[in-house]
């Protein structure tokens, strides 16, 4: 949810965007009724996504310090 809220505070989805994908994301009981989300929910999230650079971060390979921050010192 913290993702959908980012995508709220930058204005990439409306206000009511957000209730309805929030409401959805909550009553949902499972990651396949996610999945069943009303199309037009599904774009607005794709846009506000793709605008942010989502898919980008997920193929991302890891920085090489990366292990460095699960290390204890």
């Amino acid at each position: 949810m913290k993702t959908i809220d980012e995508m709220l505070h930058l204005a990439l989805l409306t206000t009511d965007q957000h209730r309805q994908i929030s409401t959805w994301i909550a009553n949902a009981g499972s990651p396949e009724e996610i999945l069943k989300m009303p199309a037009p929910l599904w774009r607005a999230v794709e846009r506000a996504s793709e605008i942010m650079g989502i898919d980008d971060d997920l193929v991302r390979p890891p920085s090489l310090d990366a292990d460095e921050q699960f290390t204890c010192h």
